[in-house]
């Protein structure tokens, strides 16, 4: 939010380098694939291509200077996110409409508009270069295909999607950081019903992102805490808080899925491990059987009712924990009120529908 991008060095903690030049907030960051090019949008209208540096034994090493951008395009309208394409030059930005760029073009190679509501996050298929899904401020979610002409397919739900995330293993699916605290999982070939719904946060999900192995992604929330979620499971399996964290904005799992980054409001970056017991550094051999032959006790026994407890227990902040409990309240009040009108009604006047299928309003072709 002010205007600065910094590129961090994970292992020694530091700023490696800085590329000024924005006028407002900073809303997208995104990388080529080959890790060479950086490409920022923000609120001052301007898409910045920016030259990343080399990492080298010592320092960091670059062809060009790193605080002088590669090119600058301006447009009429601010940008709040952009994402680029897995393999090729192309990238995506959102805001007022969807924007297609070329690395070597200074005008949009093509545009979509679907409805008059801003676009508000954009991410390309990791296994189809030419597809990619945006969620909308009109509480929608489409799907485009860069060698057709107009939208393919979209989704209206009840609440907002504040972030989309493709499965890098499974490119057909993809999961939605949702504005009731939930996170749902679909088919983009059958999107009339969630996958699964993974329900656990008790304010707005802000971001979300995938493992590199597509097992499992991770969620920040305006809750804020940080949770990771099993890729078919409902509920969370770990959650990350501290009392000096605020609200979450964004979370990225790192390229060996060992770490997880969270960006909140109160001005810091945190580096958190994906597997909290995990032992860093090098394993010896020795070391290395023990975990396994641990982690083999535990899921032999993992059924057990007090097995179960102490690995599912997780200390919770205690307005965390207050919500979660109203939350709960509301749902089964929800529930048995639906049960009590089902049974006071004349039969198949009233039909129950699936939470999978409860947050979607329609589906447009």
């Amino acid at each position: 939010m002010s205007t600065d991008i910094r590129l961090w060095d994970i292992a020694n903690r530091r700023t490696v380098c800085q590329f000024p030049g924005h006028q407002g907030a900073v809303r997208g960051l995104t990388a080529s694939a080959d890790g060479r090019i950086l490409v920022s949008c923000g609120t001052d209208c301007t898409v910045r291509l920016w030259n990343v540096p080399i990492p080298t034994l010592n320092s960091y090493e670059t062809s060009n200077n790193s605080s002088e951008p590669l090119a600058v395009y301006v447009w009429k309208k601010a940008f709040w996110a952009v994402d680029h394409q897995w393999d090729g030059n192309l990238f995506a930005t959102a805001g007022a409409r969807l924007d297609i760029w070329d690395h070597n073009r200074s005008q949009p190679v093509s545009s979509f508009e679907w409805g008059t509501d801003s676009v508000i996050s954009v991410r390309f298929n990791p296994g189809e270069p030419n597809i990619l899904a945006t969620s909308a401020s009109d509480r929608s979610i489409a799907l485009y295909d860069l060698r057709m002409s107009s939208p393919a397919r979209k989704i209206i739900m009840r609440t907002k999607t504040n972030s989309i995330c493709w499965n890098p293993r499974e490119p057909m699916n993809f999961t939605a950081a949702n504005e009731d605290c939930n996170c749902y999982s679909y088919d983009s070939r059958k999107l009339d019903e969630a996958k699964c719904v993974h329900r656990d946060h008790v304010s707005a999900v802000m971001d979300i992102d995938f493992s590199p192995s597509g097992r499992e992604f991770v969620t920040g929330s305006y809750d804020r805490t940080i949770r990771i979620f099993p890729y078919n499971g409902g509920h969370s399996r770990e959650i990350y808080h501290t009392k000096r964290m605020q609200r979450v904005f964004c979370v990225r799992f790192s390229c060996d899925a060992s770490y997880v980054i969270s960006g909140s409001d109160d001005t810091n970056l945190r580096l958190w491990k994906a597997k909290a017991s995990e032992q860093l550094g090098v394993l010896l051999p020795r070391e290395k059987r023990k975990h396994e032959y641990q982690e083999a006790v535990k899921n032999r026994y993992k059924h057990l009712p007090e097995v179960k407890r102490i690995v599912r227990h997780r200390h919770l902040p205690k307005p965390i924990f207050k919500a979660a409990a109203l939350r709960r309240t509301i749902m089964d009040a929800e529930r048995r009120k639906e049960e009590r009108r089902k049974a006071h009604s004349a039969r198949g006047s009233i039909s129950t529908v699936p939470l999978r299928r409860r947050r979607i309003i329609k589906e447009v072709e």
